[in-house]
């Protein structure tokens, strides 16, 4: 099988194209191809396929084989890839994912694909929407977690995002996986933990849905901008610095626009048992 590592501000995956649909079980192949010591190693796969709503269509499986219906660095990479291929020509496409189509345009300089801008689509704070077992916005909510307390904010950015603002220094990333399975959440949520730095800059640390603690979260840097702005924290435009690097968020009549870097690291053959 053919591959392509990529990564977002260190959140990395692996591209597979899959016009044919000949690939399956999806579950296995992720849980196989992301597997750091036995496998190629990723946060999550992307499969490349034909879509009958858009340019092209993404199919995002995180690390231990569950179904993701959005990424956001995912996302940047998947554009840049699909460009550098010419499997779709131009420098904006629209993407069919889980969360709807989305439209990625490529900033080029000299031919070269230097980054990639997402419209991430609009953002809820309707506990119905993340799903959330609540009949109330979830918003500086305090949560009890592994005989913790925390003060919690959750909406849907494409898939479900808790954010805990704070100093990042005080809580390990890892407390996440508590607040990820919590009863609160019955399809379990990502985990944002937030720095206010300024008005124009946050920090934030991810433990990630299925895929534990990454080096970036496209959605979830999204969600905190949009958590930190109805909050009044920031305004509408922010740089997040995540532990991978930095993304530019802007909000535009509701919706959300993501900038970022997209690397190809290496191709190679994987062979399947």
């Amino acid at each position: 099988m053919n591959f392509t590592k990529m990564q977002g501000t260190g959140n990395d995956f692996i591209i597979i194209d899959d016009f044919e649909e000949k690939y399956n079980n999806l579950k296995e192949l992720a849980s196989k191809l992301c597997d750091r010591h036995f496998g190629i190693g990723a946060d999550g796969i992307l499969m490349i396929r034909k879509s009958n709503i858009a340019d092209i269509q993404m199919i995002i499986i995180n690390a231990d084989g569950s179904y993701a219906s959005m990424c956001g660095n995912g996302i940047r990479c998947f554009a840049k890839y699909v460009w550098t291929k010419k499997y779709v020509l131009g420098d904006s496409m629209k993407i069919e994912t889980g969360d709807g189509v989305k439209l990625a345009t490529i900033c080029v300089k000299d031919g070269v694909a230097q980054g990639v801008t997402i419209n991430m689509g609009k953002y809820s704070f309707n506990p119905l929407s993340i799903p959330a077992l609540s009949t109330t916005e979830i918003i500086n909510r305090k949560l009890e977690s592994d005989n913790r307390d925390y003060y919690i904010t959750s909406l849907l950015m494409g898939v479900p995002h808790t954010i805990v603002f704070g100093k990042l220094n005080d809580y390990e990333v890892s407390e996440g996986k508590f607040i990820e399975r919590h009863e609160l959440f019955p399809e379990n949520t990502n985990v944002n933990f937030c720095e206010v730095v300024d008005k124009n800059m946050i920090k934030v640390k991810t433990w990630e849905r299925g895929a534990g603690p990454t080096l970036a979260c496209g959605t979830g840097s999204c969600a905190c901008v949009a958590a930190a702005n109805r909050l009044g924290y920031i305004g509408g435009k922010a740089t997040v610095q995540v532990p991978g690097g930095l993304l530019n968020i802007q909000i535009v009549k509701e919706e959300v626009l993501m900038e970022g870097p997209a690397e190809i690291t290496f191709e190679g053959q994987f062979y399947i048992n």
